[in-house]
């Protein structure tokens, strides 16, 4: 199957033929405040992510207030242990207010702001914003209802894949497609808290993109910069990370976001993995290389030699530099005689064969 084609989000071309698109995820790493957000803003532009995004949601449209049984996180590892649904998304949620002067500074910096819809308002809200794009969460992507009021808008969709079965994914790609979404990418995603390497499997990724048919990249949940890059080199086209301004300063989602030096990296060595990558080629690969020569071996005369005399391995080696003929033939030119006289130092050649 050839490579999805690429398409644009508001002027910013998303491919195989561009580099990563780099998208810096706040979630809730605001703590509330407008002001921390704003910087973050700032912060992700500062560092060249490509895209800022948010997510938009309510407590109550996530959730009711309940504190016991299945609406308390219980999972030992989770950076929320204890904490209730419903007040951890009171906690995370950015504030519908805040959506407009985030989405105008970000744009005022040269990024793309758009940001993830958890249900149908929030889907008329974005759209009232004129966002250029949609993310679907990874746990929202078998809510086919809200694929397809998404994939209605006409705009690029960008779906966590999460847990998602193949069979699943299958029923969410049919219908976004259906319902009017002609551009795709896929990310492949781990939807645990931190991640960690080993349960990433980032090798799906070009299985991914030849069982759907579409763009593939990666929402990263590990630490550091090793999987996304890594990722790069199998043809993720977009890569997403959660980004704050300090770990330190704690927060939701803070124990694995980025901080900005980090986010800086992640731009700068993701798009060196996609110069790498280049086509199967062997030999000289440049004009820089091909001097390089001078490190190879060849043979060169080491003696004078007069014409008629013949080939030894007294007047004969193979040294550096590599401008004669290959180590490989020596023992056709042993016994060989000088077509004419020769100094030390001049590189074999057949024509220097009598």
């Amino acid at each position: 199957m050839n490579a999805p084609a690429s398409f644009e989000i508001a002027g910013r071309r998303v491919g195989p033929d561009a580099p990563p698109f780099v998208i810096a995820e706040m979630s809730g790493n605001h703590n509330q405040s407008l002001g921390r957000a704003l910087a973050i803003v700032e912060a992700a532009a500062k560092a060249g992510a490509h895209a800022l995004k948010i997510q938009t949601y309510t407590a109550d449209t996530m959730t009711i207030d309940v504190d016991e049984g299945a609406f308390r996180i219980s999972d030992s590892a989770s950076p929320w242990l204890g904490k209730s649904l419903h007040r951890l998304y009171q906690e995370a949620c950015t504030p519908w207010e805040w959506h407009a002067p985030i989405f105008v500074r970000a744009r005022e910096l040269g990024m793309i702001a758009f940001s993830t819809p958890f249900d149908e308002s929030a889907v008329e809200f974005l759209e009232s914003l004129d966002v250029p794009c949609y993310k679907i969460a990874s746990f929202e992507n078998t809510d086919i209802a809200l694929v397809r009021r998404v994939a209605a808008t006409g705009k690029p969709m960008i779906v966590s894949t999460g847990m998602a079965s193949v069979a699943e994914l299958d029923e969410t790609v049919r219908a976004a497609r259906e319902a009017g979404c002609r551009d795709l990418v896929l990310l492949k995603c781990t939807s645990t808290y931190p991640a960690t390497p080993a349960h990433t499997n980032i090798v799906t990724i070009p299985h991914m993109r030849t069982l759907f048919g579409c763009q593939v990249g990666l929402s990263d949940h590990t630490m550091g910069l090793g999987v996304a890059v890594a990722a790069v080199a199998l043809g993720a086209t977009v890569i997403e990370k959660h980004f704050t301004l300090a770990r330190a300063d704690g927060g939701v989602d803070a124990s694995f976001s980025l901080e900005p030096a980090e986010m800086a990296g992640l731009v700068v060595e993701s798009a060196r993995a996609w110069q790498s990558l280049g086509s199967v080629t062997y030999g000289p690969q440049s004009e820089q290389e091909r001097k390089s020569l001078a490190f190879r071996r060849s043979l060169y005369l080491v003696r004078d030699v007069k014409a008629g005399e013949a080939f030894t391995r007294e007047n004969v080696r193979a040294i550096r530099p590599g401008f004669g003929l290959a180590p490989k033939h020596l023992e056709h030119v042993l016994g060989r005689r000088a077509s004419r006289d020769a100094t030390r130092g001049t590189p074999l050649a057949w024509d220097l064969l009598g």
